[in-house]
């Protein structure tokens, strides 16, 4: 990947992402509680060491009974066998059933030795001492069989699953109580800016509102980390260099907005620039041309220096940081996949640069359309959060025509 040089050098978007995959490693995995480990990606390829069912029991409220016993049985040819007992589901007293007998059985309990088929409550009088069964099963009807779902020594989770409620579900079922999984990175979110307020508080004429750790916290709690912010740090390289300091014992990587341009208050380019450790320049796309990345701490705890304006920030949280956190969390694919939707208006874009427009995605009868929503400002926020999507138009294109497919970025789906 091209590092900074003379003016115009522009790094490209592919390059740029390559080089944080490169810098970031996954976290190491441990053992974690059931309820910790959902939306996290399994370490491990995990194996049943129990059946499923592990018992041969009923799968209705009935009467356990041999299936010879009750053969041809009918409503006009009725059989009565007597009840010797009663099986309820953890309360298994009776472990035997003589030939020639019944006893009463609810779902989910074991199966008498001697017993190979159930007949349900509804074929029979129910009675107690006594029962009149009207209908015959089949030999070994409504009766759940040892491993018919899941037998010892099955693989159920590849390495890399991400863990949803019914993986989790199966995992207790089998007497899981632990799983190995990679944790959720530990995001800190510091916002630079002067003039930044936080929400809630007084505005004085030349200052705005943070929305930018707000969305970037947000857009990290969203991939799956935990998210920190920090309050506002102002324009001043020391104040942030302290800042940044005390943050990294909490911090598996660290995300900044701001202060990363040409001006004469980017404290971050200059606070960081001076450690060596972080790559600026210049990216091939459009927002977020400014660019950071690179490693601080003894730790050497990876950090993304993200544009101030709250499009680019966003955009550029998309297309490098959300690929960093999946490597970490050993989540694949690593980078959000496109769709091709038919594009509903043209869009005109810089040569050289890969432009991500923001975007409403939708179906109708002719299939995956996208729309694009508002003007090209990076400060355009109200725009950004009527959108659900970005349409990538490609570094080499200057105009994409109406009713063109394109490639998407849907932002609000889980991959």
């Amino acid at each position: 990947m091209a590092e900074p040089g003379g003016a115009g050098s522009l790094t490209g978007v592919h390059d740029l992402v390559q080089r944080v995959l490169a810098g970031v490693s996954p976290l190491p995995d441990f053992p974690q509680p059931l309820m910790d480990a959902l939306g996290m990606a399994v370490a491990e390829d995990v194996h049943a060491e129990v059946a499923l069912p592990s018992f041969d029991n009923s799968a209705m409220d009935g009467y356990a009974v041999r299936q010879a016993d009750v053969a041809g049985a009918t409503p006009e040819a009725p059989v009565r066998l007597p009840v010797v007992g009663e099986i309820g589901a953890g309360q298994a007293r009776l472990l035997a059933l003589s030939p020639g007998t019944a006893a009463k059985i609810m779902t989910g309990a074991p199966m008498p030795a001697g017993a190979d088929s159930v007949v349900p409550y509804e074929w029979t009088d129910r009675g107690v001492a006594e029962v009149v069964v009207e209908r015959e099963p089949q030999l070994g009807q409504h009766v759940r069989r040892t491993g018919e779902d899941v037998s010892v020594g099955d693989l159920l989770l590849d390495h890399g699953t991400v863990i949803g409620p019914r993986h989790l579900g199966l995992l207790a079922s089998v007497g899981r109580a632990t799983v190995r999984c990679r944790p959720r990175p530990r995001v800190v979110v510091i916002s630079t800016g002067s003039e930044l307020r936080d929400p809630g508080t007084a505005l004085g004429h030349d200052s705005i509102y943070d929305g930018n750790s707000y969305l970037l916290a947000a857009a990290a709690r969203a991939a799956g980390a935990l998210a920190y912010r920090v309050g506002i740090v102002p324009d001043d390289p020391r104040t942030f260099t302290d800042a940044l300091g005390d943050q990294l014992v909490r911090a598996d990587l660290v995300v900044t907005s701001g202060g990363v341009s040409e001006g004469d208050y980017d404290v971050v380019k200059e606070a960081l620039s001076e450690l060596g450790t972080v790559w600026f320049g210049k990216v091939a796309m459009q927002p977020g041309k400014p660019q950071g990345f690179g490693h601080v701490g003894e730790d050497r705890i990876p950090v993304f220096t993200l544009p101030g304006n709250p499009v680019s920030a966003y955009v550029s949280f998309q297309v490098f940081v959300l690929p960093a956190l999946r490597r970490m969390m050993g989540r694949l694919p690593y980078e959000r996949p496109t769709r091709r939707a038919r594009l509903t208006h043209p869009i005109s874009s810089a040569p050289g640069r890969r432009q991500f427009v923001r975007a409403s995605y939708g179906t109708d009868r002719g299939g995956a359309f996208v729309q694009p929503v508002g003007g090209h400002g990076s400060h355009l926020v109200g725009d950004l959060a009527a959108s659900n999507a970005l349409v990538v138009v490609p570094e080499e294109a200057t105009a994409l025509s109406a009713g063109e497919m394109v490639q998407v970025l849907c932002l609000d789906e889980d991959f």
